[in-house]
This record gives C-alpha cells, sequence and structure tokens, in this order.
C-alpha cells in the first residue's frame, strides 16, 4: 500500500484525439465526473510506482488506453483495457441516458425517477465490471470507478 494520498489521481484527461463535439449534457456530465474524481478518488497501480497518477484516457482501435505517470512524470506506464466486455453495456447506457434527458424536459417526476433508477443501475454495473477487470493491476474504490465508467462512455461517443 503507498503512503497516504498517493494512491490517487490528481489530474485527469481525455485524449484529444479521442474526443468528438458533445451535447451540452454530456459535457456537463463529463466536466461533473471529472470534478467529482479530483476531489475524491482511491487509484493506484498494483507491483508498480506511487502516485499521485496523472491519467490520459483514449480509444485506440477496440481498446481503452490509461497512459499513466507521476505527477512529475518520472515513471510512466500504458495500460490497454478491451472494450468488447463493456460494448452491450455502454450502448446500453447511451440508450436510457438518452430517455432520461429527453423525460427529464417532459416526463412526469415518477417516470423521471424510474429511468434514473434504471440509468443508476447501468452505471453501477459498469463501475463493478471496471474494477473487475482492473484487478490485479489497478485498485479503485467504488466512486472512482463510477467516474471513470462515466468517462470511457463520453470516449464512446460519435457525434
Amino acid at each position: 500500500m503507498s503512503a497516504p494520498g498517493h494512491g490517487r489521481i490528481a489530474s485527469i484527461q481525455l485524449d484529444q484525439g479521442s474526443i468528438v463535439r458533445w451535447s451540452a449534457e454530456v459535457e456537463h456530465e463529463r466536466q461533473v465526473a471529472i470534478f467529482d474524481l479530483l476531489e475524491r478518488n482511491t487509484f493506484e497501480l498494483i507491483d508498480a510506482f506511487p502516485g499521485p497518477y496523472r491519467v490520459t484516457l483514449s480509444l485506440r482501435e477496440a481498446n481503452l488506453i490509461f497512459a499513466i505517470t507521476t505527477e512529475d512524470s518520472s515513471a510512466a506506464t500504458e495500460l490497454s483495457l478491451a472494450m468488447r466486455p463493456f460494448r452491450k453495456l455502454i450502448k446500453d447506457y447511451f440508450l436510457i441516458c438518452e430517455s432520461y434527458f429527453d423525460a427529464i424536459r417532459s416526463a412526469s417526476p415518477s417516470r423521471i425517477e424510474a429511468i434514473d433508477m434504471g440509468r443508476r443501475g447501468l452505471h453501477n454495473e459498469g463501475a463493478d465490471r471496471l474494477i473487475d477487470t482492473l484487478s490485479g493491476k489497478i485498485r479503485l474504490d467504488d466512486e472512482t470507478a463510477r467516474r471513470l465508467f462515466t468517462l470511457i462512455c463520453v470516449l464512446h461517443i460519435r457525434g
């Protein structure tokens, strides 16, 4: 285990080459996820250099790339994560988010709440899958995994 404060992300960004133009709702979700992630997170490379870390997320072919460095760039690594196991979950998450954004404009509060419960359930499933997939490489807590799953979804938006 690293020293207190070292097992965390100090800076995170999305690779500019992976970014497309987002709607205002998606941009807001991205900003909130990054803000919340940087406020409080647990992220620690297992059997590698200690943090705090600078992380860049990008897509390369069918993989999510975690480019990870120390704050002073004295050490670096890159982890590749196959996105195939996440594909259906991300697609379902997009569909329910679209329904949610449509609902908040005109649906009843009970309908919005029902859709949001489904959205949170898929989000939690994505976070759990991310924790499982990164097991043995990166240790992260549930909230960090949730924020990272949001950013992974944002990277998958294609216009």
